[in-house]
């Protein structure tokens, strides 16, 4: 029997805007495990990273530097 558990969504998920494109950062855990992130673009496309980070800071300063490296359009898919 699988264990349920309740998914802890982190306080800092918010929108990132740059050069006038947006997406939603997402941080979330569930059972009291290392964070997840995933980033969704405005087609519902979402990123999620294979690494897991011990804070939800961590996760966030990674999707920053990914937007800042890479930039924003390397998290955005095509439409659907």
């Amino acid at each position: 029997m699988e264990e349920e558990f309740e998914l802890e969504m982190s306080p800092l998920c918010h929108e990132i805007t740059d050069s006038g494109k947006t997406v939603t950062v997402e941080i979330y855990r569930g059972g009291g495990s290392d964070w997840h992130l995933e980033v969704v673009d405005e087609f519902n496309n979402s990123t999620v990273w294979d690494d897991q980070f011990p804070t939800d800071i961590a996760a966030l300063e990674e999707a920053r530097s990914t937007i800042r490296d890479e930039g924003i359009e390397s998290l955005i898919g095509t439409p659907s």
